[in-house]
């Protein structure tokens, strides 16, 4: 079974649970999210999107 959810909405369920949950503040979620905005704009970029697709691959199961 696949189930297919975007990406945003994962971060913003995790986001809302840390702050209900953890007691992280809503400006360091805010500064998380800006440092990443950022961070993908950057020549860490590519590399990011490498581990992320293997990241996903062995969660899935479709690494070969």
């Amino acid at each position: 079974m696949t189930v297919s959810l975007p990406l945003v909405f994962v971060l913003g369920v995790i986001a809302w649970a840390a702050i209900k949950f953890l007691g992280v503040r809503i400006w360091v979620a805010v500064v998380i999210a800006l440092f990443g905005f950022w961070l993908s704009h950057t020549f860490l970029a590519p590399a990011i999107e490498t581990g992320t697709r293997t990241g996903v691959g062995v969660v899935n199961g479709d690494n070969k």
